[in-house]
C-alpha cells in the first residue's frame, strides 16, 4: 500500500527517527486503563484511517515511551517573582501556547485548577500552582491574542476561567480528533496513533492538591503540554486533507464564545437515585441533605461524596430516621464523617418534614419527553425520530464524524418532537440555527432532516404488552 508522503503516517515515522533524543527508549507498553476525565480505552488499535486509507499499525515503528520532558522537569511557579518571570517568558515566546490543567476531582470541593501547565516555543514549559495566587490574570495578559491548544477544552476552560484565564482563540485536539474521525480520542490514544509516542496517563486521577507535588506527577504534567503543538500539526493536516478544517474552526470558536455554562437550576435534583422518590417530603429531604452536604464540603474543602455518598442521601430520604442509631444503620452512613455530622443530617431531615416549601416531583421545562414514551404521546413525532436517527447515522458514517458531533442529540430530539411549519430546508435550517447548531452542521444536516421530517417512514406497530414481556 502506498501512503502519501504528506500523510500523518509518514510524518510519524520521520518524527520518531529524528526528533526523539531525550525522550526515552522504544517500548511496547500494555494498554492503559480508563481513568476519570478520559474516554474508556477499548482494545488496542490494529489500524487507523489516514488520508482516506486504512493503515495497519503493524507497519508503524515501535512506540516510543515519553519518559522525560526535553528541557527537564521545571520548578513549580508558586511565588510572585517567579510568576512575573513566567509571564514575561510566555509573552516573548512565539506561536501557539499549549495549555492544560490538573484538578483534584473526588478529593477537593469543586473543580478548580490545582496546576496549570503552559508551553510555548521560545518560552519553554511552565508549571504554575494557582493555589498560591489570587488569580493568574498576568498570565492571561501575557497570552493576549495567542492561540491556545488544549485537549478536551470543555473540561479545562471552566477552571481556567476560575483563575482569570480565557483564550481569544483555541484549538481543541480532542474535538479535532473527533471531527477527523479517529476511533479513539483520549490524549494518550491520539498521541500514539498520530505521533507514535506512548504517553503515560496513570497520574491523571491523582489528588493534585497534594503539596509538594511528587516529581513523577510533575514529569507527567510537563509531558502533557509538550506533545500538544506537534499533535496540532498532525490534526490540522488530517482535517485539511479531508476538507474538515472549517468544521473544526467553527466548533473551536463556539467553545470560546459560549463561555462557562450557567449553573444548573436545582442541582440537587441530579442526586443519583432521587428519581425513584414519589413523595414530595422525601424529595425535600434530598434537597436539605444535599445542600447541607454542599455547605460542609465547601467549608472543609473536600469532595461532597467523601462525606456521604448520594446513595446515603436517598436512603435517608426514604427512611426518614429520627435518631442517630437509626440514621447510622442506613446504607452509606459509615465512617468518621457520617458519625460526626449525624446531628446535622438529622436536622436536615427534620427541616424537610417541617417545610412548607415542598418541591414539585416534576419540573416543567420545554424539553421533549423521553423518546421511549413518544409512541404513546405523539406517534407522528415518534415516526419522525425513528426516521431521522438511522439516516443521521448513515450520514455520520459517510462523513466519518461521530453522530453527536454532527448534531447535538438534544437538537435532533427537539426538532423531531416539534418541527417547524411548514417543513422546508429553509425552516429546518432556521430552527437548527436557533437551537445553536453551527453553520457547518446546518449545511450538512438540514437537507436530510427536511426530507425525513416531512416524509417520515411509517412507525412500526407496537407489540401487545404480552408479546413485549415475552420477548
Amino acid at each position: 500500500m502506498t501512503i502519501p508522503q504528506s500523510s500523518a503516517h509518514h510524518r510519524a515515522k520521520a518524527q520518531k527517527t529524528t526528533r526523539l533524543q531525550g525522550h526515552g527508549s522504544p517500548g511496547s507498553p500494555e494498554p492503559t486503563s480508563s481513568v476519570a476525565g478520559t474516554d474508556p480505552e477499548p482494545a488496542p488499535l490494529t489500524s487507523v484511517v489516514i488520508d482516506g486509507v486504512t493503515v495497519d499499525l503493524g507497519e508503524l515503528p515501535e512506540l516510543v515511551n515519553l519518559e522525560m520532558p526535553r528541557d527537564g522537569i521545571p520548578a513549580v511557579v508558586d511565588t510572585e517573582p517567579a510568576l512575573r518571570r513566567c509571564a514575561a517568558a510566555l509573552a516573548a515566546g512565539t506561536g501557539p501556547a499549549a495549555v492544560d490543567t490538573e484538578r483534584a476531582s473526588g478529593f477537593r470541593y469543586g473543580q478548580r485548577a490545582m496546576l496549570v501547565q503552559i508551553r510555548r516555543e521560545g518560552a519553554g514549559t511552565w508549571l504554575i500552582d494557582p493555589e498560591a495566587f489570587d488569580d493568574l490574570k498576568i498570565i492571561n495578559d501575557a497570552l493576549d491574542g495567542v492561540e491556545w491548544i488544549l485537549h478536551a477544552a470543555s473540561q479545562d476552560l471552566p477552571c481556567l476561567d476560575g483563575v482569570g484565564m480565557w483564550p481569544h482563540t483555541l484549538f481543541d485536539t480532542e474535538l479535532a480528533a473527533r471531527i477527523a474521525g479517529l476511533p479513539r480520542v483520549g490524549l494518550g490514544a491520539v498521541v500514539e496513533s498520530l505521533l507514535g509516542y506512548h504517553l503515560a496517563k496513570e497520574h491523571s486521577a491523582a489528588d493534585w492538591s497534594t503539596r509538594p507535588l511528587p516529581e513523577p506527577w510533575l514529569r507527567y504534567a510537563a509531558l502533557d503540554v509538550e506533545v500538544l503543538v506537534e499533535l496540532q500539526e498532525e490534526l490540522v493536516a488530517l482535517l485539511e486533507d479531508e476538507g474538515k478544517m472549517e468544521y473544526a474552526a467553527q466548533e473551536f470558536a463556539h467553545l470560546v464564545n459560549a463561555g462557562v455554562p450557567a449553573p444548573r437550576t436545582d442541582p440537587w435534583r441530579r442526586t443519583s437515585g432521587a428519581h425513584t422518590l414519589r413523595n414530595r417530603v422525601q424529595l425535600a429531604a434530598v434537597r436539605e441533605l444535599w445542600e447541607t452536604r454542599e455547605r460542609l464540603a465547601e467549608s472543609r474543602d473536600i469532595a461532597p461524596g467523601r462525606l456521604i455518598p448520594d446513595s446515603a442521601i436517598v436512603a435517608a430520604a426514604k427512611g426518614m430516621p429520627t435518631t442517630v442509631p437509626a440514621l447510622l444503620a442506613l446504607s452509606g452512613f459509615h465512617g468518621r464523617s457520617a458519625k460526626r455530622d449525624a446531628p446535622k443530617w438529622l436536622h436536615a431531615i427534620q427541616t424537610a418534614k417541617n417545610s412548607s416549601d415542598l418541591p414539585p416531583l416534576q419540573v416543567s421545562n420545554n424539553a421533549p419527553p423521553p423518546p421511549r414514551v413518544w409512541a404513546e404521546r405523539d406517534p407522528e413525532a415518534a415516526a419522525r425520530l425513528a426516521t431521522v436517527r438511522p439516516r443521521m447515522a448513515e450520514l455520520s458514517e459517510e462523513l466519518n464524524i461521530p453522530a453527536e458531533n454532527l448534531l447535538t442529540p438534544d437538537f435532533l430530539r427537539r426538532i423531531s418532537w416539534r418541527p417547524p411549519s411548514p417543513i422546508t430546508m429553509e425552516t429546518v435550517s432556521a430552527q437548527l440555527a436557533e437551537l445553536g447548531a453551527r453553520p457547518w452542521q446546518v449545511e450538512k444536516t438540514a437537507p436530510l432532516l427536511a426530507e425525513a421530517l416531512a416524509h417520515p417512514d411509517p412507525l412500526e406497530p407496537r407489540k401487545p404488552r404480552e408479546e413485549q414481556e415475552a420477548s
